[in-house]
């Protein structure tokens, strides 16, 4: 990953530049005047912005937030509901006790001293998130944590992702796409950013896909009222058929096997807005802009605006100038709130120097259960056993023969079904 606001422009193999020239023909067949689509589309999002920019003056952000408690008592207001789908992202205070979450973060770090991390780490294997001038990374390359777990399959953690998994539009075109009340356990890695951290964050990207998202079937399903010139009937919240798509694989590349209605962490410590936070664009709809973008007449025919085989779709000044305006942080966080963005929500990682006070975050979404999300659970729980890197990520697998790594026995109901046990 390259910095802040730099991707550096790709190398296509000849037949995806074959299929591209071939997809926008298509496409511009379907649509008709792209121009005037895209026009409707910017316009959309102008005043989309404009209406962040006026919340973040009015309240200091411009992210919608609810406390757990008003989720686990069913109190969450329709209005409520409705800002969180129009911006895609959430977040969820209190979502953990406190003093739980800092136990959590200790014992994350008791399981890396007592098994010796700093000796047998080998460095980065993938850039995905860069790297820092540090003994230790920012991105820990561990998942079997008891802290971890307990996390994951906490009831606390699966009544937060029942709710948002709620959100979408489940059943729809004659059929469930997933059951919103079993989630998938999808084992990610920890970040643990030290004071004094001098980071270049990441770029504005979206992950599920990139050459996918003009390319594979089932997104040309998903995206149907897009590609047919029918932006307002767009539903960024229908599950329809985003459970059958496939993340083409690539050599050494970080993918993501699961369906995820959001990507999400829980903070382990304190976190002020300005130092070094994770920005979005709280517009869903703008995956239509960044569709539409390289149908234009200024982009060569077979090239996608900056996107490449294997890396995260990017979105750069150059090419997505009016998407860049709108980018806009999390509001300050406490440990134990939790962070969530819808799956085609634009995210990025804002740049720091000398950071004040900790960073630390584990990452959780939410998966629900679906034929796709359940054949990876089982080879979750593969790794799991085993005490490997799960298939999603690089082949690292540090903690095989770690002490206190948490075990089969110790799962619970919610973690047995997350892995399709029961």
């Amino acid at each position: 990953m390259s910095n802040y606001h730099a991707f550096e422009s790709p190398e296509l193999p000849d037949d995806y530049r074959r299929n591209i020239v071939n997809m926008k023909k298509t496409l511009r067949a379907q649509i008709g005047d792209v121009n005037a689509l895209f026009a409707e589309v910017s316009a959309f999002i102008a005043d989309e912005i404009a209406s962040i920019k006026a919340q973040q003056a009015l309240s200091g952000s411009a992210w919608p937030e609810l406390d757990f408690d008003t989720i686990a008592n069913g109190q969450v207001t329709d209005a409520q509901r409705a800002l969180i789908k129009r911006r895609g992202c959430l977040v969820i205070r209190n979502h953990f006790a406190r003093e739980q979450v800092l136990g959590w973060d200790k014992s994350l770090l008791d399981y890396l001293d007592n098994n010796h991390f700093d000796t047998v780490y080998r460095g980065p294997a993938d850039t995905f998130f860069g790297n820092l001038d540090a003994s230790r990374p920012e991105i820990f390359p561990i998942y079997w944590s008891d802290a971890q777990m307990q996390v994951r399959q906490h009831p606390r953690m699966g009544a937060a992702q029942s709710f948002l998994n709620r959100l979408w539009t489940t059943h729809s075109q004659g059929q469930q796409w997933f059951d919103p009340d079993i989630n998938a356990l999808y084992p990610d890695r920890v970040r643990r950013r030290p004071p004094g951290t001098t980071s270049k964050g990441l770029g504005p990207h979206t992950d599920s896909g990139a050459l996918e998202r003009w390319l594979h079937p089932a997104y040309l399903k998903v995206f149907d009222k897009i590609y047919r010139n029918d932006f307002q009937a767009y539903d960024p919240w229908d599950a329809a058929h985003r459970t059958e798509v496939d993340e083409y694989a690539y050599k050494d590349t970080v993918k993501c096997s699961a369906f995820r209605t959001f990507q999400g962490w829980t903070a382990l410590c304190d976190m002020r807005a300005d130092q070094g936070v994770l920005h979005t664009l709280p517009i869903p709809k703008a995956m239509a802009y960044m569709l539409l973008r390289p149908l234009l007449d200024d982009v060569p025919e077979d090239e996608l605006c900056g996107v490449a085989p294997g890396k995260v779709l990017p979105i750069s000044e150059k090419w997505h100038p009016l998407l860049v305006q709108g980018m806009t942080p999390i509001p300050d966080v406490h440990a134990g709130d939790s962070v969530w963005w819808h799956c085609d929500v634009i995210h990025s990682v804002a740049p720091v120097e000398n950071q004040q006070g900790w960073g630390n975050v584990m990452y959780v979404p939410a998966a629900p259960m679906c034929p796709k999300n359940l054949r990876y659970a089982k080879d979750v729980f593969r790794a799991f056993e085993q005490g490997v890197s799960p298939d999603d990520f690089p082949r690292e697998d540090y903690e095989q023969q770690w002490q206190d790594r948490f075990t089969p026995r110790q799962l619970n109901s919610l973690g047995r079904k997350g892995l399709g046990l029961e």
